[in-house]
């Protein structure tokens, strides 16, 4: 019997141990799993953080470019609310409550350039203010533009639209450099220049003598060729509308010839540019959970 004592206290201890060893085994898988549960939730935090700050700092960028364009009037906060996107409406914002923006700044200053309207320009029908029979002032195409802003008329803002650009200081800007690759408008612009200089040329066309380059971001250059044989006064008168003109003819490499009495052939390779059209550039930023 005093034998049997022993080995039931190792019996206990023995299992007492095994409860402890399954305790500490218990805790330790519910501290594993509660370990990766703070990891995963902490992850998705993190992953959720960056989707809204991605989301507000588009939300600004688009605030930004709508504000500094002038489409709406400023935000009451840092950044337009839905509802305040809702409520605007380009077409019924009146200049003065949009200042310093690129839109106030093409309607007012541009439009109203003295340097810009000094430059001449053949008469156009629509340009003719019908009740004094004189070329709308840029009040008068101001006004309009106003009016119908105010008006909700969609016919006439496109109409009085219309007529700021082509009638006021704003037709120069496209003039002297246009927006798009146009071969046939270079050339109606060099024949203008010709008939201005009382010299017709036997023949313009497109042809093959244009080639395109890009010289820039944004800039392109066409180069065309010329060809003049005239007396030397009209020659010369040529070269002087051509520099005179408000479209950049840049000429690259000439060479003359006499060809009589008082007569010169002219032979040149000339330069004029246009922009690429310029737009709003969209871009998608991919966000994941990784690093």
């Amino acid at each position: 019997m005093a034998k049997e004592k022993p080995t039931g206290k190792r019996l206990k201890i023995s299992e007492a141990q095994q409860h402890t060893l399954l305790a500490v085994l218990g805790a330790s898988v519910f501290l594993g799993a509660a370990i990766a549960f703070v990891m995963s939730f902490t992850k998705q935090i993190s992953f959720n953080a960056k989707v809204i700050g991605a989301q507000d700092q588009s939300i600004s960028s688009y605030s930004n470019t709508i504000t500094t364009i002038g489409i709406c009037k400023k935000p009451k906060g840092a950044t337009y609310t839905d509802e305040e996107i809702k409520k605007c409406d380009p077409n019924n914002i009146d200049v003065s409550d949009i200042p310093g923006t690129l839109r106030s700044n093409i309607l007012t200053n541009l439009a109203n350039n003295a340097a810009l309207n000094s430059v001449p320009k053949a008469d156009d029908a629509s340009c003719i203010n019908q009740s004094t029979g004189k070329r709308y002032t840029y009040a008068e195409l101001n006004k309009m533009f106003d009016d119908a802003s105010d008006s909700n008329n969609e016919e006439e803002f496109t109409l009085s639209r219309q007529l700021m650009k082509s009638c006021s200081a704003l037709r120069v800007i496209p003039d002297a450099l246009p927006a798009y690759k146009n071969e046939e408008a270079l050339l109606a612009s060099l024949n203008q220049l010709f008939i201005d200089s009382d010299w017709e040329p036997e023949s313009i066309s497109p042809g093959g003598e244009i080639t395109s380059a890009n010289i820039g971001t944004n800039l392109n250059a066409v180069s065309v060729s010329l060809s003049i044989e005239a007396s030397t006064s009209t020659t010369m008168t040529v070269l002087k509308n051509i520099e005179r003109s408000i479209r950049e003819f840049n000429v690259r490499r000439a060479s003359i010839e006499f060809s009589g009495t008082n007569n010169l052939e002219l032979h040149a390779q000339a330069t004029a540019y246009y922009m690429n059209p310029s737009a709003i550039q969209d871009s998608s930023i991919t966000i994941t959970g990784d690093k």
